[in-house]
């Protein structure tokens, strides 16, 4: 059921009008910066006032956080020299944030990365410490690595409710080992089912079962990464997620409701969109360089306030009309700050943000309490 929220300042627009339970649509962030941000500076505002960046989102709707996890990302202290002082997406770092979302009273995805640093469509490096791999001992690696990791939070009381075995996996997890293609889906199968049953494992000891997602980056890849893995024994997880970017995708707003349509009745699985963004500027407040294609912005959505606020408010009724149950901005939190990562210090992200350069939330974070057509 929805529940009705009062606009206490009706000269806002767009009114904050509903709150969606995540069991009807995930209304979701990644807000695996947050923590890192804070302690460098950041400052997020919501009418003028500094708030806590959780409470910002579930006030204007969000109903669960995504956090990355890496393996042991020592890199995320080295890269502020004798500065360093804590690594960041390692476990500390993410059970720290998982305290802060379920504080405020938002649900859990967790995105298990299966690797010391970014895990994506063209990378997929096994973590150091997992030296002389075999196929076998991969197997064991990867359960015992997310069973502990997940009944550790579950002790803590923060089990998440989603958990993604492994980020945009596109060419598969643990490469070689683990590779999709080039007739080793067999191997792939065997890592993911073997992740799959941990989690499943330890959703077992309490309240909370996590829904497990298989996440591939970009729609027009989903249907052909899926296809025939049933099959080989890829069965066991409940929800097809995807990435999906304006500048990185060959398909067009208008037809995601078709690619969320034909995943869900091929597949017979529920679909997200785990990661998406829009940009409302093409303007930037740092020396680190802005991603954003201008050539490829979509027609009659400007890369402004407004036109940030309306491709959100279109993509998320594609999702809802594909049958989709859930859609995830990445990173609307990465404002610029002294945060370092490997590229750079500040923001590459700032015109993606629901933002502006001084902190302050902007209209497009609004779109996660409109009213949509179920």
């Amino acid at each position: 059921m929805l529940s009705l929220v009062s606009c206490k300042k009706p000269t806002e627009t767009p009114d904050i009008r509903y709150s969606y339970p995540a069991s009807k649509f995930a209304m979701g962030a990644d807000l695996s910066y947050a923590n890192q941000i804070l302690d460098h500076g950041g400052v997020y505002k919501d009418s003028g006032n500094v708030t806590d960046p959780y409470v910002i989102f579930r006030k204007y709707g969000a109903n669960v956080i995504r956090f990355r996890l890496f393996y042991n990302p020592v890199w995320t202290k080295e890269v502020y020299g004798t500065d360093g002082v804590q690594m960041y997406n390692d476990f500390d770092d993410v059970k720290k944030g998982i305290g802060k979302a379920k504080a405020a009273g938002l649900q859990v995805c967790l995105d298990f990365h299966y690797s010391d640093t970014w895990a994506d469509a063209s990378t997929q490096v096994i973590p150091s410490e997992w030296t002389s791999p075999t196929l076998s001992l991969l197997k064991d690696s990867i359960y015992n690595y997310t069973l502990r990791t997940l009944q550790k939070l579950g002790s803590a009381g923060l089990m998440p409710e989603f958990v993604q075995a492994g980020n945009e996996i596109n060419p598969g997890l643990l490469l070689p080992y683990g590779n999709r293609w080039n007739g080793n889906e067999k191997n792939m199968i065997t890592l993911l089912n073997s992740a799959i049953s941990a989690i499943r494992t330890a959703g077992t000891t309490g309240n909370i079962s996590p829904k497990i997602i298989i996440h591939i980056a970009q729609p027009e890849n989903a249907r052909l990464w899926f296809n025939g893995l049933a099959d080989e024994g890829l069965t066991d997880y409940d929800i097809i997620g995807i990435s999906y970017y304006y500048m990185w995708s060959t398909t067009a707003l208008s037809s995601v409701s078709n690619f969320v349509s034909d995943l869900r009745t091929t597949f017979n699985k529920d679909v997200m969109i785990m990661e998406t963004v829009y940009p409302w500027t093409t303007g930037w407040d740092d020396n680190y360089n802005n991603s954003i294609v201008e050539s490829a912005l979509v027609s009659g959505y400007p890369a402004t306030e407004a036109g940030q606020y309306k491709y959100m408010h279109a993509l998320t009724q594609e999702v809802i009309d594909g049958g989709g149950i859930g859609i995830f901005t990445w990173e609307p939190d990465w404002i610029t700050s002294q945060m370092k990562d490997l590229w750079g210090t500040g923001s590459s992200w700032e015109c993606n943000t629901f933002f502006d350069f001084e902190g302050n939330s902007l209209k497009g974070i609004r779109f996660m309490s409109d009213k949509y057509n179920f």
